[in-house]
């Protein structure tokens, strides 16, 4: 990981703080590190027809890929509401299907906590599979 981790907390603070989350009142924010060293930001994005909103964490990817961005080196997480928030099953699914190797940091704003991506999505269903 080329780029500071604290710099990457505030970040994903300063992503939170754009959230629209006008229903759950829970704000989450994701600043993901493509290997370029370059950092798209994502905030939750909510609707009132729920299944219609959208998590942090898949506006920044979806961000990254908008802009060709293909390889990534982590994302890092942060909820104000509740300390080191994992992903969501969705946006494991798809951050797995473009970056399976991403390293995964849930942050209470100050520390931090690493994961693999492959360790909270164990068997993922992959490309392969469909074949």
């Amino acid at each position: 990981m080329k780029k500071d981790i604290s710099n990457l907390i505030e970040e994903a603070k300063k992503a939170a703080g754009n959230s629209k989350a006008v229903y759950s009142k829970f704000p989450v924010g994701a600043a993901l590190l493509s290997k370029t060293n370059k950092v798209y930001l994502g905030c939750n994005i909510e609707s009132s027809s729920y299944g219609l909103s959208m998590c942090a964490e898949r506006v920044a990817l979806f961000k990254a890929l908008s802009e060709n961005e293909l390889n990534f080196d982590s994302i890092i997480i942060y909820a104000p509401k509740a300390n080191y928030c994992p992903p969501c099953g969705a946006c494991r699914q798809l951050l797995f299907d473009y970056a399976p190797d991403l390293m995964v940091i849930l942050t209470d704003g100050k520390n931090y906590k690493l994961y693999p991506l492959k360790d909270l999505l164990p068997e993922a269903f992959e490309q392969s599979q469909l074949k």
